[in-house]
This record gives C-alpha cells, structure tokens and sequence, in this order.
C-alpha cells in the first residue's frame, strides 16, 4: 500500500473547480436568506467550512498528499429549492487539486446540511464533481506511441562485460512503457568517435529519440557530452537544466552531470542520461512526455 510517487513531477500551476448543490424545501431557503436558522449566517458559514475542508484534505483522504494551497475561492448561488456551492481550489506543485475542491464543495453543503437539520428532513446533496482542471501532465504531456527510440550504453567496463548493464535495459523499458518502438540497443566503451558513430548510426535509421546512458561525468573518459556536441545540430538547454533540477531534489551529486541533450535532426533527438539506473529512471520519466511536442516544434508545427 502506497501513494503515488510525484518526485519526477514537474511543479506547475494547477486549478480545479468543483460544483455541487443541496435540494431543500422554498421554505428552508426562504429562512436562509431572512438568516432566520438559530445557528447564524448558514451561506458565510458553508463558505468558511469550505475553505476549512480543501485544507483538510489530505488528513482524511488517505492517499492523498499534503500540497500547498495558494488560493480557495467559494460561491453559493441560491435557487427556489436548492443551493449550488463552487469551490475553486489553485496552486502550484506536482499535483492536481480535484480532491481539495471537491472537499471544499462537501463540507460546505454538509454544513448547510447541517445547520438546517431541524427545518428540513428531505435535504439531498447531490452533483458534486470536477467541472475544471488544469495545469497537469494532462495538459501538455504526450506518450511516445509512433515514435521509434534507441539506447546507446556507453561504459567500459560493460562493453567488456565486466558489469551487467542495468541502466540501458532499465531504460528501454520505460521507452516501452512510454508507447515507444524501441528498435536499437547497443553498448560501446567510452570512446569519442565510437559513441558518435553509435549515434549517427541511429540516426540514419531515422530513429525519433536516441538514449544514451553513462560518461557523463568529471573522468577523463567521460565523454558522451562531447560525442554529442559535435552530432547535434541544435541543443535543448533546457532538458539539461532540467535534469540538474530535478537531480538536486535527490542528492546534490546531480550538479556533477554534464548531460546534453539536442537535436540531430528535425526528425531526431539525442538525449545524455547519468549511468545510474535512479538517474535514467527520474529523467526519463519526467522529460519523455515533452519530446513529441519537441518534434513537432522542430518541424514547425504547433505554434
């Protein structure tokens, strides 16, 4: 038993809007809006319970996170027999806020409900959903499907087969995961010229993503980041700022990456992931659902 894993996540802006209604007799609304209910202002109160509930949420759902909420916004509308409560619930984080707006709309209707128990015996709640979100992967992540990928694992002491190498099969399976055709794997040492031609060799083949895996640190034979720099065409700094973002949220030890990422084409991407397998994982599942977006700017689509 877990909760879902959202460290590879993105921090962004995301809203829900929840709406939701109580049925009660014209004669309970009517002592609503006289504010003739012995217990006060029954529309303030829903509100403040509302607002009271979104940051509850986390305590009495079990599965979900605690998030920072930058903004509750609540609205009732008054009809002859029925209340309608809105609840607006923003912030920004890794993830969506449709729990904390749908909570807000029920505590505030249970709290008309519950201060209007003694007039009316027949309340009903009803319709309380998500009518609005936005700001997740939902928004701007794609899956990989019709793409074809490659991984090139560059390492020593695996090409020698000294060491299994875990980090290139780790990520062809998550490529896989991603809807991707993975349709070339290879291992080469940690050679300038022999990983540039693992990666023009790709290329011909008209592969969409090339994955390469390990030199990319201080050492001397570290040298995937230079092999790369003289394939790419155009580089895409932002994946490399990415990775070292999100890298530090694990452990500081990120900083010492010196992966690139480019395109060798319009039609191809080449991406550096660090050799651990927590690297190519947290990397990869973060920065995969944004490269058929980038394929399509490179070709001109989109804008």
């Amino acid at each position: 038993m877990k909760t879902i894993d959202i460290t590879t996540k993105f921090d962004t802006l995301r809203t829900a809007k929840a709406v939701g209604r109580i049925k009660l007799s014209p004669e309970t609304v009517k002592k609503i809006l006289n504010k003739e209910i012995p217990k006060g202002d029954v529309l303030s109160t829903a509100q403040i319970a509302g607002i009271m509930g979104a940051k509850k949420t986390a305590e009495l759902i079990p599965f979900c996170h605690p998030i920072p909420i930058d903004h509750i916004e609540l609205n009732t509308k008054v009809g002859e027999d029925f209340i309608e409560v809105e609840a607006e619930v923003k912030g920004i984080w890794r993830t969506g806020y449709e729990v904390e707006a749908m909570n807000a709309v029920m505590m505030a209707l249970l709290n008309i409900f519950d201060m209007c128990k003694a007039f009316d015996k027949n309340m009903v709640i009803e319709g309380v959903k998500i009518v609005f979100k936005s700001g997740g992967k939902s928004d701007w992540g794609e899956d990989l499907s019709g793409l074809k990928a490659a991984v090139i694992t560059v390492s020593d002491s695996a090409y020698a087969g000294k060491r299994e190498d875990r980090s290139g099969l780790l990520a062809k399976e998550i490529l896989e995961q991603f809807g991707a055709e993975v349709v070339g794997y290879t291992i080469v040492p940690d050679e300038k010229e022999t990983i540039k031609e693992a990666i023009k060799k790709f290329k011909q083949m008209e592969v969409n993503l090339i994955v390469t895996t390990g030199g990319t640190g201080f050492s001397k034979r570290d040298v995937t980041p230079e092999a790369t720099s003289e394939v790419i065409e155009k580089e895409m700094v932002g994946f490399s700022e990415a990775m070292h973002t999100l890298g530090v949220r694990f452990t500081p030890k990120a900083l010492m990456s010196r992966a690139k990422a480019g395109f060798l084409s319009e039609n191809s991407i080449v991406l550096n992931l660090p050799g651990s397998t927590k690297g190519v994982k947290q990397n990869l599942e973060m920065l995969l659902p944004l490269v058929k977006h980038a394929l399509k700017m490179a070709k001109g689509e989109g804008h």
